[in-house]
């Protein structure tokens, strides 16, 4: 009997690697012959470098980079074997790195992304996998392409900073410096993000007020992002502002795409590259999850992915959660199971996460086991009755 984990990360609890570490343990108490095939999941955003790392085997790289407001920090990617560089923007400019109160839009920029790149470049990568998400900036990807060789240039003919504040300055870029290995280079960034470049969808509208933005700033962000795009087209690179996902990471999903990256969903790229597809050929089970299941698992989340890929297959999966929400009735796992059976304080429920998944794991395939999981399972502070649908036994060899 084979049993696919394919779990993203539990977010503040379990990276992937530990959840699908978790599901492990627990399979083995409930069925110790079972063959695990662990394939650690993400969606494009937080945890996508530490899951690709795990599933490729690829070597882990720290770099010295700069962060959203030009300070020196250290960042890691993921460097496979056959040239593929993995990396997440957030590693390098993630509004996480920034505390609140030093927070400032208008002074940050993505530079510290293209300190990822070169150093990817450097070490020989011929094509990278990037995650958009989570980062403090609003630049248009202004700050990665200075890095990359790009200038931004004021009226004068001198370069200007590469932040919004900057760039209300910009009257022209130049991109003959552009570093040439970037020519041919396979780019495919990995977000769910759909939203254009400018206007009420776009980077600065929908995303701004999440990194600090004021309704003052917003309207003034955005028009810096139409004189930068202005100036990239008038420089020779391709329009790019009203395709989906140029307003990712603050535009930087724009500046991407001029370079020739392609946008696809995060899970659908994770899922690729690790081969999701001929993992779950022939098992008899799935095992996903992330730290929610709800309405909202549906659009782009890790375990609909998961569960899409499995449908191909008729393989029945069932999905593990800290919490469930409304709108899972109808998603079509074979169970939805809670981890956590009783109250608990956050602080706790996040410090157990990695236990209380395991004992979830184990008597949910031990349900499964003895021909099917109509209930939510016994987990730490009782019997939950659980949100599941009808499992159906599946294969067991």
């Amino acid at each position: 009997m084979r049993i696919v984990l394919a779990p993203d990360s539990f977010k503040e609890s379990m990276t992937a690697p530990e959840a699908a570490a978790a599901m492990a343990r627990g399979v083995r108490r409930a069925a110790p012959e079972a063959e695990c095939t662990l394939r650690p999941m993400a969606d494009g955003g937080e945890g996508t470098t530490d899951a690709l790392i795990a599933a490729l085997g690829a070597v882990r790289r720290e770099v010295v980079v700069r962060d959203a407001l030009g300070r020196t920090i250290r960042a890691g990617y993921g460097l496979a074997a056959d040239g593929l560089a993995v990396m997440e923007v957030a590693a390098a400019i993630g509004i996480g790195l920034i505390d609140v109160s030093e927070r400032d839009v208008m002074r940050s920029h993505s530079a510290g992304v293209a300190d990822l790149v070169v150093d990817a470049l450097d070490a020989g990568a011929d094509r990278l996998l990037v995650g958009l998400g989570g980062s403090a900036t609003t630049d248009g990807g202004a700050g990665m392409l200075a890095g990359l060789g790009v200038r931004l240039l004021d009226a004068t003919g001198a370069d200007i900073a590469p932040t919004p504040e900057g760039l209300a300055e910009l009257e022209r870029v130049d991109v003959a410096g552009l570093d040439p290995r970037l020519a041919g280079l396979r780019i495919d960034l990995a977000s769910d993000v759909t939203n254009p470049l400018l206007g009420p969808r776009g980077s600065a509208a929908v995303f701004g007020p999440q990194k600090g933005a004021t309704p003052k700033q917003v309207p003034v962000l955005d028009a810096t992002l139409a004189r930068l795009a202005d100036a990239l087209v008038a420089a020779g690179l391709p329009e790019v502002r009203a395709l989906p996902g140029a307003g990712a990471a603050g535009g930087l999903g724009a500046a991407f795409l001029s370079l020739g990256a392609r946008l696809r969903p995060g899970v659908e790229v994770v899922a690729e590259a690790t081969g999701l597809d001929s993992a779950i050929a022939g098992a008899d089970l799935v095992l996903t999850g992330e730290g929610a299941l709800d309405a909202q698992t549906a659009a782009g989340k890790t375990p609909a992915g998961v569960l899409a890929v499995a449908r191909r297959h008729a393989v029945p999966v069932i999905a593990f959660a800290g919490r469930l929400g409304t709108g899972i009735d109808d998603l079509g796992f074979a169970a939805c199971v809670p981890i956590v059976g009783e109250t608990v304080d956050l602080a706790t429920a996040l410090r157990e996460g990695p236990a209380n998944l395991e004992l979830a794991v184990a008597i949910a395939v031990g349900r499964w086991l003895q021909g099917g999981l109509t209930g939510g399972p016994d987990v730490p502070g009782g019997p939950l009755p659980g949100r599941t649908g009808s499992m159906p036994p599946g294969r067991r060899r």
